[in-house]
């Protein structure tokens, strides 16, 4: 029997990458356009002009507690926003490194959200 030590190369990689992925919290400037998403959508964030995460999934939702839309009890992957920013917030599954990203576009610049 192989040891994980001793996988392919291609496999190690794809198991690195796997494990480098975090739930990313991104505020969208339009509150109105997170409505539309569901968990499991992907969706492309976008910065002023340029993409900043091309095709990522939603995995959650926090429910806007001044949204007439807001469901009446809570679903496994709704959750209570407690930001009061304005905009909404969706959480994507993200690697590290694109979560840094998003962070920092965030500080810049409104930030939207394409359906992909």
């Amino acid at each position: 029997m192989r040891s994980p030590a001793h996988a392919p190369a291609a496999d190690h990689h794809v198991r690195d990458e796997a494990a480098e992925l975090v739930r990313a919290p991104v505020r969208i400037a339009d509150a109105a356009a997170v409505r539309l998403l569901r968990p499991g959508d992907r969706v492309d964030i976008l910065a002023a002009t340029r993409v900043v995460a091309s095709a990522v999934p939603v995995v959650a939702i926090p429910e806007q507690p001044d949204s007439p839309s807001a469901p009446a009890s809570p679903e496994e992957n709704v959750l209570p926003d407690a930001g009061g920013m304005g905009g909404a917030l969706v959480v994507l599954a993200v690697p590290r490194r694109v979560a840094a990203a998003l962070s920092g576009a965030a500080v810049s610049s409104p930030l939207a959200v394409a359906l992909c």
